[in-house]
């Protein structure tokens, strides 16, 4: 019998490489695309169409959460000047993984990962102790992968563009776009 998880997908781009994965590891992998901090709305709409295109192109299941961006600009008030990879991003982690545990909880999953750490912009030890501290808190065992090692974020470049996912220049929230306008900023997140 396979494992029941939850993998919190950020992007499609992002989540190419951990969702093929860890069904080769041996489980059952359901999609949660959370993005509250994703800034405009279409920005989030061309994210979650491209979750679903890769999901469907998986064959597996993929949900989006809702989309709170009141609620996101809530949770971070007083960190807008924080510089990212600080304070605000700790707590948009939070938020975007208590999302998928809850997700989780919910669909009978006794597991939980992230597609997060497979940027090269984020810190994955960050990452993986608040998704323990969110999986823990419902009960559910957490994944803790560093999906960029051993060339992840290149394979996940490469295969976004073979086929052909929407790819996206910053992390997502309104802060991050002042980043992805100065001239040296990557191609993706």
């Amino acid at each position: 019998m396979r494992r029941r998880a939850a993998l919190h997908v950020c992007c499609a781009p992002d989540a190419t490489v951990p969702w093929p994965a860890l069904r080769e590891e041996g489980y059952d992998v359901a999609g949660f695309f959370y993005g509250s901090n994703i800034h405009p709305m279409r920005e989030w709409l061309a994210r979650a169409e491209a979750a679903r295109k890769l999901a469907g192109a998986l064959s597996v299941e993929c949900e989006a959460g809702p989309y709170e961006p009141d609620a996101w600009f809530d949770l971070t008030r007083g960190y807008e000047s924080a510089p990212e990879g600080g304070g605000r991003c700790a707590r948009c982690f939070r938020a975007q993984l208590m999302a998928a545990a809850e997700f989780a909880a919910k669909r009978g999953a006794g597991f939980l990962c992230t597609t997060l750490t497979i940027s090269p912009h984020k810190n994955p030890a960050v990452i993986n102790e608040i998704g323990e501290s969110c999986a823990a808190s419902l009960g559910l065992v957490w994944i803790n992968r560093v999906w960029r090692k051993g060339g992840g974020y290149k394979l996940s470049v490469a295969r976004s563009r073979k086929m052909n996912l929407y790819r996206q220049n910053y992390c997502g929230c309104l802060y991050s776009t002042r980043r992805a306008e100065e001239p040296a900023a990557h191609a993706s997140y």
